[in-house]
């Protein structure tokens, strides 16, 4: 009788730790599901605050904008382009310069032998 003992205490412990869980999920569960129909109710019935029509405008509207600047970063975008393209041609010159050399230096070295 005793080996019955340990495996009965064991499932009467787990099906307290179960049931609390249970009975605290479900507790949980409806004040949340309360709470959230009285805020609900609170939006749908209320009168529009006072402070709503006081929010800024969006920051897209307030951005100015300066024909100066704009002529300014067109200008600088423009060198750097043209930085850009020229290290661009610059690497396929040189890199076409090395091939020729290789092409050299290897001719070269085949006469020699």
């Amino acid at each position: 009788m005793s080996f019955l003992l340990g495996p009965v205490s064991g499932a009467l412990v787990a099906g307290g730790i179960y049931y609390g869980f249970s009975n605290l999920i479900q507790a949980r569960t409806k004040q949340l599901s309360t709470d959230l129909h009285i805020q609900s109710t609170l939006l749908l019935h209320s009168p529009t605050p006072a402070w709503i029509s006081t929010y800024p405008s969006p920051a897209a509207s307030r951005v100015e904008h300066s024909p100066f600047i704009s002529l300014i970063q067109a200008g600088w975008n423009e060198q750097l382009e043209k930085a850009f393209v020229g290290v661009g041609q610059a690497d396929k010159h040189v890199s076409n310069a090395v091939g020729e050399f290789r092409n050299w230096a290897g001719r070269k070295l085949a006469r020699k032998d």
